[in-house]
């Protein structure tokens, strides 16, 4: 099958096109032919050997896939061939077809295209996850966002609104915050432009934001500290700053507040119940028209690393896809 092959780790210029041999289907697997393809963060660090998780030379990049089910595992009975559907592969999305446990596989909502279902799962399922179960936000709180205008951000302002907060939103330029003002922010801080403790502070007469959302990490984790409520929850889901940053112990000690973890890979491994769940409310949210999934740019399978670097260039905004297929 036509894959983007990574041969040895490097940037994303050192990916190929070419043939890459399928697997066969095991018994509780499904056989998708990929449609197309989210682009994600961890898609740039698996190819340079930075992810947690390194593949078995060579591979093909790609972390979630939409597309239609071609054959199925004799131990299979929830999903059949012709299934619109997508599904969370961890790598391998950049390519022709994917073989993947049936359990990491759900169906499409009806009116969702390919592309927007494959650039939905990683961004709302995360974003989900972590404002419901570990930022546990309620209505009336004030949910404060970093990088607004990305994938996970912009899918945590839309879902904060959903939720009934006041979201405010940051981003390092007018036109990002343009873009979350239209998918529903109340109120915008560039952080490019100042201090975005004292905005916070501003726009919250002083109290600080009572969930913030953090897929930036570095300095402005710091800020991040100073600028939470008491009781706040400051979600720790990323670091595209590049810097992992450290917390003085007495500033969560100071105003009662917690730092929690995101990981929604392995909740869904360990409570796959509770993430179904989450997937039946977002189907709901995107039916009322409360979520608006943005794909902002579509590449093709040749033009993949291009793909990986307008999302390391920070150009992106929303989603990025490639497209495999018509």
């Amino acid at each position: 099958m036509r894959a983007v092959i990574c041969k040895e780790y490097g940037p994303p210029e050192s990916l190929v096109v070419g043939e890459l041999e399928t697997r066969p289907v095991g018994e509780n697997d499904v056989r998708i032919g990929v449609h197309a393809c989210g682009v994600n963060f961890p898609d740039t660090l698996i190819i340079q050997g930075k992810y947690q998780f390194k593949p078995e030379m060579p591979f093909a990049p790609g972390s979630e896939v939409a597309g239609e089910i071609l054959e199925v595992g004799s131990g299979v009975k929830n999903l059949k061939p012709g299934d619109r559907v997508m599904a969370m592969v961890g790598h391998g999305g950049f390519a022709e077809e994917v073989v993947i446990g049936a359990e990491r596989v759900m169906p499409m909502a009806d009116a969702m295209s390919y592309e927007v279902a494959a650039g939905f799962p990683m961004v709302y399922g995360t974003s989900y996850h972590a404002l419901k179960q570990r930022g546990q936000l309620q209505p009336g709180e004030t949910l404060l966002v970093l990088g607004a205008s990305g994938g996970v951000g912009l899918a945590a302002v839309e879902l904060g609104k959903a939720m009934g907060a006041r979201v405010i939103a940051a981003a390092s330029s007018d036109e990002k915050l343009q873009l979350a003002k239209e998918h529903g922010a109340d109120d915008v801080v560039n952080y490019s432009e100042g201090s975005l403790k004292e905005k916070v502070k501003e726009l919250t007469d002083g109290k600080g934001a009572d969930v913030i959302y953090d897929p930036v990490g570095g300095d402005y984790f710091d800020e991040c500290l100073r600028c939470i409520n008491w009781n706040g929850r400051l979600l720790v889901v990323g670091f595209a700053s590049g810097r992992i940053p450290k917390a003085p112990a007495n500033l969560p000690l100071l105003k009662g507040s917690s730092i929690v973890g995101v990981f929604w890979g392995d909740f869904v491994r360990r409570q796959p119940k509770d993430n179904t769940q989450n997937f039946m409310e977002l189907f709901g949210f995107l039916k009322e028209g409360k979520i608006r999934p943005h794909v902002s740019a579509t590449f093709s399978l040749d033009d993949a690393p291009q793909a990986l670097n307008h999302l390391v260039s920070r150009k992106a905004t929303g989603k990025v896809v490639v497209k495999v297929r018509d």
